[in-house]
């Protein structure tokens, strides 16, 4: 089985994606749906997928939940909810009893658009995202590395969550940063709770200039850090577009993952989708 742990959808005529700032993004800056995708994971024979909200509106999520009930493949959402606000259980009730409420397996917030590099330890966010784990829900942590020690520390008072750190909490590998990034990856594996997302790297690097070289580095690292039980295989498309095609994204991931046992590899490619997102496929 292949499960593609992270990608998005969007459509502009719904409402506008407000991170979309910049003529960079102007090749993904139209709506992009399924219908897209489709072909692109028959290709790579990915057999589900998890969508992932991309804007902080409580709106998104009972559409992403009515996707799910209507595209066979997508097996799995990760909405959004304001971890700032007093009690996020009112709305996740709301979200919960949706028809498609069954497929929600984990919240996110954007603490790498936060002013604060210390937002993942206020008092509120902190009691909010136990609420979550309550809920028998999973927290997806998306950081880069400024926010990544705060999210060392949450993950340190939140032993009963379960976590899923989104994008390798994106290196800087455009400028070739290893440090401090490395140090609190190994921190923040050590928490057994904790997983990874091996996704979102190409946007990470020079979009125009990569090899696997650029990427191995990390990838490494990771792995030593997490080890294939706790690793899982994301695509992040339709972001992945501004730097490589779905299938260099396939092709990439299957040479990283080259030398590793037949076990390792099911770990990456869907076990540890499956265990961290409790996926019922």
């Amino acid at each position: 089985m292949r499960i593609d742990s992270h990608h998005h959808i969007w459509d502009l005529d719904v409402r506008p994606q407000t991170w979309m700032q910049g003529d960079e993004l102007k090749p993904i800056s139209r709506t992009i749906l399924m219908n897209e995708l489709e072909p692109e994971l028959q290709k790579a024979s990915i057999d589900y997928t998890v969508v992932v909200q991309t804007v902080p509106l409580i709106d998104e999520t009972p559409e992403l939940l009515d996707l799910s009930m209507s595209h066979p493949k997508v097996c799995a959402v990760v909405g959004w909810l304001d971890l700032e606000s007093a009690d996020i259980r009112p709305q996740l009730d709301k979200y919960l009893s949706h028809k498609g409420g069954d497929k929600l397996v984990s919240i996110r917030d954007m603490a790498q658009d936060k002013s604060d590099p210390n937002w993942l330890l206020r008092e509120n966010v902190v009691r909010n995202i136990h609420r979550v784990g309550e809920y028998g829900l999973t927290f997806d942590i998306l950081t880069r590395p400024p926010q990544l020690a705060a999210a060392v520390e949450m993950v340190r008072r939140s032993p009963n969550n379960i976590f899923v750190l989104d994008h390798i909490s994106k290196p800087y590998m455009a400028k070739g940063e290893f440090q401090p990034w490395a140090d609190q990856i190994s921190e923040i594996s050590s928490n057994e709770n904790v997983s990874v997302k091996v996704s979102g790297l190409f946007t990470e690097a020079n979009w125009s200039d990569w090899s696997i070289e650029t990427f191995r580095p990390y990838f490494d690292h990771i792995l030593k850090s997490f080890t294939p039980s706790r690793m899982m295989f994301g695509s992040d498309w339709p972001v992945c577009l501004l730097a490589a095609t779905y299938s260099q994204t396939i092709n990439l991931m299957e040479e990283l993952t080259g030398q590793l046992t037949m076990a390792e590899q099911d770990s990456f490619w869907s076990n540890t989708a499956k265990q961290f997102y409790r996926l019922k496929v």
